[in-house]
């Protein structure tokens, strides 16, 4: 069987390729051995949102009496959380089916291998196997949990984001190594469900890939909400042959044993490259990541990766533009490459936090003279009104020409703010612009407006 393209996997790169693809006219077909939607959709970034909105609920029910409003008796039951947010991704899985159907395309099940001269054998659950082929062929089989030698992962004491989001019920006490995206959002998850969380971080700070100021902010809040966080350690080992876990960590002031019900292991990922066929095929990797060009095409002609395989950031909307971009040069268009440095992050825990561009240390490092704006949500009349004034958003301009360098936030909603940053900075407008630019009252993005001022000695709320 015979197409013009075949995307191995159906994650958030995979099947919006799929869907770009059969948009330009292309004879279009998806490989998946397991759920379309991948990991994202069943087991990572949707029903994540699920549960943390759940504990956002139960997390204002418990502070009701600071509106005026009286909740007593307020309870969660976990399973049902986890129910709805399964319920979530099924429903979400099954809109990605809609879409194949109504894209015309064609969904293989099984366990795909690329094999040279484009074709693709797929194992379906019988072990039958079938041969196709393809004028072009986009590898998009995503990531796993990273598997560390001293933390191995049973499933039951030590644990991934997988079993995280399904857990038969809520541990008293947790222990989250790792304090990214999946490591903090967890660690909210589970502590305003009741858990008593540690968070141990080997950097110096928690989310460090985020500007320091935001990271200070994030550590104090994570506190006051009762959330324990020990940086500049590392787990050594974790002994499970009791009831508990008695987790060995290593810290400045020595070595302590935090005993735990469960440990989630959040060091990252690791890419799922093998037994795909790369070797046979030929495709050069690098630790770990399958090198492409501009356009995704790997040093085989008519053979493709996209997503978290590949050097680029390993976030879903990075997955679906880089499979766009692949699609569209294939079909004969000419896209411009992707800017790596305009991509945003989020994080989705309480407060939330996102950012786009260069942190101020960055921006230092690469010889700008910068002037930063920063405008606290305490000083924000919206922010007050819905009593959420932990954070504030941070601007970092180029003080020769005006341009947004880059955007850091911390507070309520501040993920669905970030796009005007990553608009701001596609379209290269200055921070005099930005200024000038009427936001409305009241609103948290004012603060927006409200910083870029503050870089610039204009500001008027603060």
């Amino acid at each position: 069987m015979n197409y013009d393209v075949i995307i191995l996997g159906s994650g958030p790169g995979g099947y919006v390729t799929a869907i770009r693809a059969s948009q330009l006219g292309l004879k279009t077909a998806v490989i998946e051995r397991e759920s379309l939607g991948g990991i994202c959709l069943n087991y990572g970034c949707i029903p994540t949102k699920a549960l943390l909105k759940s504990a956002n609920v139960f997390e204002y029910l418990n502070h009701a009496s600071d509106y005026g409003l009286s909740a007593t008796d307020v309870k969660a039951d976990f399973s049902a959380v986890v129910k709805r947010s399964r319920g979530v991704a099924e429903k979400m899985s099954g809109g990605v089916q809609f879409l194949m159907k109504k894209n015309k395309i064609d969904v293989i099940m099984g366990t795909g291998k690329i094999k040279p001269g484009k074709k693709i054998d797929v194992t379906d659950e019988k072990g039958k196997v079938t041969e196709y082929t393809a004028s072009n062929i986009i590898v998009a089989t995503g990531a796993r949990s990273r598997q560390l030698p001293n933390l191995p992962q049973d499933g039951k004491k030590i644990i991934g984001y997988r079993e995280a989001l399904t857990l038969p019920s809520l541990p008293k006490k947790m222990v989250v190594v790792g304090s990214g995206a999946i490591g903090v959002e967890f660690a909210y998850f589970y502590s305003t469900m009741g858990t008593d969380v540690t968070i141990v971080e080997y950097m110096p700070t928690i989310v460090p890939v985020e500007d320091a100021d935001v990271s200070k902010q994030l550590e104090r809040s994570f506190k006051k909400q009762g959330i324990k966080i020990k940086t500049n350690s590392s787990v050594e080992s974790v002994d499970t042959k009791g009831k508990t876990c008695k987790v060995k960590v290593k810290t400045k002031k020595g070595e302590e044993i935090i005993e735990c019900d469960v440990v989630l292991s959040a060091v990252g990922i690791e890419t799922n490259i093998e037994g795909i066929g790369l070797e046979d095929v030929g495709i050069v990797t690098d630790k770990g990541k399958v090198l492409v060009n501009d356009f995704y095409e790997t040093n085989i002609p008519g053979y493709y990766a996209i997503g978290d395989i590949t050097p680029g950031p390993a976030l879903a909307h990075v997955a679906s533009a880089e499979g766009i971009t692949c699609v569209e040069k294939i079909a004969g268009q000419s896209p411009a490459p992707i800017d790596y440095g305009n991509i945003p992050g989020c994080t989705y825990c309480s407060p939330e936090v996102s950012s786009v561009g260069m942190t101020e240390q960055a921006a230092k490092d690469a010889g700008y003279k910068i002037k930063v704006g920063k405008f606290p949500f305490s000083a924000s009349g919206k922010a007050s009104a819905a009593g959420t004034n932990d954070g504030f958003i941070k601007l970092i301009f180029d003080a020769e020409y005006g341009e947004l360098l880059g955007g850091h936030m911390i507070g309520a909603n501040v993920t669905e703010m970030i796009a005007e940053i990553v608009a701001i900075r596609k379209l290269e407008t200055t921070g005099h612009e930005l200024i000038k630019t009427i936001h409305p009252h009241p609103t948290m993005s004012e603060a927006i407006m409200e910083a870029a001022a503050a870089a610039y000695d204009e500001v008027i709320h603060m």
